[in-house]
């Protein structure tokens, strides 16, 4: 077979029942269905470097996918728990909704003045939290070059979240000031 979409298929219907319930012992259906697929993405990325014994290898790149899961799982945990910490009861009785998408309203529009390399900088960084040298690699440059342009990216979008700030509450105390004088 030297037709590169037979020979995975064929790769892909030999071992997909294997794979699947190797990570159906781990996690549950969802996630395992997740970390199949991106399995055997990587088996179609590396098609022509993949080992004599395929199994095996299958096996332990969905163990690498599960490890990622679980980090990604307990950094959301993690980072719930850190919020909840440090909310008081006090913050959930005066939470102020109109004030959350204000803020929303104004990360969003930090978030689109930024050039395109600053936001794809971001995104890997903390949406997928990829490590630099991942990061560079998807970006294609140095690692040096990828910490570089994330710490200018994050300067710039604290900049502009100061501007956005300052304006919103411009506005607010102008539309508060009016509110006052109409009463």
């Amino acid at each position: 077979m030297d037709d590169p979409q037979e020979r995975f298929t064929a790769l892909y219907d030999r071992y997909y029942r294997s794979v699947m319930g190797y990570v159906l012992l781990r996690v549950e259906q969802g996630v395992a269905e997740d970390v199949c697929s991106e399995t055997f993405l990587v088996a179609w990325r590396r098609l022509d470097e993949l080992p004599e014994q395929v199994l095996p290898w299958l096996l332990g790149v969905a163990r690498n996918m599960l490890a990622k899961q679980r980090e990604v799982r307990y950094r959301r945990k993690a980072l719930v728990d850190r919020i909840a910490a440090l909310t008081t009861e006090r913050d959930q009785i005066v939470w102020d909704v109109a004030e959350h998408v204000v803020d929303r309203e104004q990360a969003i529009s930090a978030l689109r003045a930024l050039r395109e390399k600053d936001l794809e900088a971001m995104i890997l960084a903390t949406w997928y939290g990829l490590a630099p040298e991942q990061a560079a690699s998807v970006m294609g440059c140095s690692v040096r070059a990828f910490n570089v342009r994330l710490h200018r990216a994050r300067k710039r979008l604290t900049a502009r979240l100061r501007q956005e700030t300052g304006a919103a509450r411009r506005t607010v105390r102008g539309a508060h000031r009016r509110f006052a004088e109409e009463s």
